[in-house]
Formats: C-alpha cells, structure tokens, sequence
C-alpha cells in the first residue's frame, strides 16, 4: 500500500508530489553530494585520508582542497547554463576548500614549534589597583590592545580593549582595573607547542592568551602575531625552495 502511494520521479517538484517522496529524494541527493571527493564535503576528506597515507599530510590537504576547487568551478560554469542554484552551491565548495587549504597551512607552520618562539615579549601590564586611566594612556602610546593584569608575580586577570571602553562608558577612567578585568582567563607555558596554543586561542574566543613561565609571565599571544608569524615562515621557506632551485 505504501509503495503504491510513490509517484513516478519525473513527476516531482519542489512543490508537487508527496511530501515524503521529496523529502526521501531531497536526502538521496543530501547523501550523493557528500560524496563528491572534494572539500569540504565528506568525500573530500576520504581523499584526504587516501592520500595522507603516501605523502605530507599538508600537500595532500592542498590537493584534497584543488579538487574541490575544480569542482566548485565545474559547478559555476553549470549554474551559469542550467540552474543558478549551482551558484551558490560553487561558492559554498570554493570557500569551504579554500578555508581547509588555509587552515592545513597554518597548523604546518606551527607543527613543532614552542610558543616561545613566536611569543610577544615586548608588552606592558596593569595592576588591579590602576585605574582605566592608565590603561587609557598605554594603549593611546602604543599598538597594544589587551592587558595582563598582574599582582606580585601571577597573572590575575586581563583587561581587554573592548571591555576598557564598555568600563570607560558607564564608570569613568577612575574606576578600578581590578573591577573590570576578566579573571576567568586561560594561558600558555613557553614550552606549550604552537598548533595546540593557536587551537586554545581559537576555543576560547579570546583576543590574547598570557604566556607563564614557572608561573611568571614572560610574553603574550594574539591572533595577529600569529598570523604574522606564518607569513615570515612563508617568506623563508619560499627562499629557501627558491636557494634549492638555485642550486
């Protein structure tokens, strides 16, 4: 009786036929789509995983993420001709691989790395008992943003850029950094590796991440350093392959 109650295919729309029917045939299609071997769909991530076994999990992201990228322009130049639909759809696979490609970059440049290494080491740092005025006045003298807060030797806190003006508006440059600063904070050992404390960074949605050592703070991260870092490290492998090439 069930069976008897499916229309043919070639009569179904996205507004006629039974509703059951199309939502069956709308995940067949979900299912066929993941499959495509390409990022950042699940069949890209097979690929991924074929290839890693014979060769630098890094390149074999690259390629993983080229092929979606081959397939998201497939898709844009059928859009263009059949259904605008396949579009969106291209951008949606080009962006996703892009973005897989990136972030595989990123965690080899850090691969094996202190965070020492890449740390920040020039900085300034308030007390609990300054006032958002003296805040006001470091970051007007320099590019800081964010501030560990300190009493004796331990971090207690951080006093952020966006929760100083949220401060300075409702209380005034007089009010404690004590009162305003975030207390729930979390940091990194110089000796931590770097992949691990950019994945900490992400996670804790914060703009900077202390640095300790035996306790003491010793440097900052941020995700501009970061990013700086991986462009230096872009900049010298490049010379390198370039001195290799050379030779």
């Amino acid at each position: 009786m069930a069976a008897s109650a499916f229309e043919p295919l070639s009569t179904l729309s996205l507004t006629q036929g039974s509703f059951v029917e199309r939502l069956m045939v709308a995940n067949v299609w979900l299912v066929l789509f993941n499959l495509i071997p390409a990022f950042p769909m699940d069949g890209g991530r097979v690929v991924r995983a074929l290839l890693g076994g014979r060769m630098e999990y890094t390149r074999a992201t690259r390629i993983a993420a080229g092929l979606g990228q081959g397939f998201a322009y497939l898709f844009g130049i059928l859009g263009l001709f059949t259904n605008p639909f396949l579009i969106f759809v291209a951008l949606f696979v080009w962006i996703g691989a892009a973005q897989e490609a990136g972030a595989a970059q990123v965690r080899s440049s850090f691969s094996g790395i202190p965070v020492q290494r890449a740390m920040i080491t020039e900085f300034r740092t308030l007390s609990p008992d300054d006032t958002l005025a003296r805040a006001v006045q470091l970051i007007l003298s320099g590019a800081q943003q964010d501030f560990p807060v300190i009493h004796g030797r331990s971090v207690v806190g951080v006093l952020t850029r966006q929760d100083l003006l949220l401060a300075l508006a409702r209380h005034g440059e007089q009010q404690p950094v004590g009162e305003v600063m975030r207390r729930d904070i979390q940091t990194a050992d110089s000796s931590d590796m770097l992949a691990g404390v950019f994945e900490r960074l992400q996670e804790c949605g914060c703009h900077t991440l202390p640095v300790v050592h035996s306790g003491e703070l010793v440097g900052l991260v941020t995700a501009e350093n970061l990013g700086e870092f991986v462009m230096i490290q872009s900049a010298l492998g490049g010379r390198e392959k370039g001195r290799a090439l050379a030779a």
